[in-house]
């Protein structure tokens, strides 16, 4: 019997280092779901021996795709290695911390459908850590596109990209380049964020955010960033230089 949520010409891609069990409640998640993909490439970051003996485990259940590395090379380059690996028109990326809902495979449906339906869509997101503050424009069954106005304060640009849950094209990487490497975590998505804006691309935001997934990273070494710092500020002064800092 097939699955009633097979998502066709996706590849779901899970970045992993060191949580297995993350990673396994993920797949178990999406299992009962019975959401089911094209593909599904893990790219590990050179975990521990044991935790390495857990997702070749899994592997068997799941029958997913294994990209490792000898030597950890940092987010960006794992997120880099997956990507080559992907050769579906899609790409499904989720971090291994990440539970969807049940609410989860038919918005992931819609968001495939409104990308198939508009070539100039290049994503759609699917998470937020809180209110973004985003300008929205209502695009369809529940998410709206992200517009960017110079006009409000609280718009911290950036936020128009976010690596959390999301589904993007496979030319991504051509239109907004390939993540930096050798970096720290949080500089590798502030750069993509910036390439994101330079390039004009076009993203959808779904609206009720805190519904579709719940991000527990109860394991060790979560690569969710935290909010507090100058990106986030609401320091006036910090906003005003943060202003003319992203106005260049």
């Amino acid at each position: 019997m097939s699955s009633p949520w097979f998502l066709k010409d996706v590849t779901l891609l899970i970045t992993h280092y060191n949580r297995s069990r993350s990673l396994e409640r993920l797949l178990a998640a999406l299992s009962k779901l019975q959401c089911t993909f094209e593909d599904i490439v893990v790219s590990d970051d050179a975990s521990r021996p044991e935790e390495m003996k857990e997702v070749k485990r899994l592997q068997e259940i799941y029958k997913y795709r294994l990209v490792a590395t000898p030597v950890n090379r940092g987010y960006g380059n794992c997120i880099n290695k997956g990507e080559d690996a992907i050769t579906t028109p899609y790409t499904l990326y989720l971090q291994e911390d990440f539970v969807p809902s049940e609410l989860f495979p038919e918005n992931c449906k819609n968001a495939l459908q409104f990308m198939n339906e508009d070539p100039s869509l290049d994503y759609p997101r699917f998470w937020a850590i809180g209110d973004m503050k985003l300008d929205l424009k209502p695009y369809g069954k529940g998410f709206s596109e992200m517009i960017y106005k110079i006009s409000n304060p609280h718009h911290y640009k950036f936020y128009q990209f976010s690596d959390t849950p999301n589904i993007r094209r496979r030319n991504f990487r051509e239109k907004f380049g390939r993540y930096r490497e050798g970096i720290y975590g949080d500089k590798t998505d502030y750069y993509m964020a910036i390439s994101f804006l330079h390039n004009e691309g076009k993203g959808l935001f779904f609206d009720a955010y805190d519904t579709l997934f719940v991000h527990d990273d109860e394991e060790e070494g979560s690569r969710i960033r935290t909010q507090n710092n100058w990106r986030q500020s609401e320091n006036m002064l910090v906003r005003v230089l943060r202003f003319f800092f992203f106005a260049l």
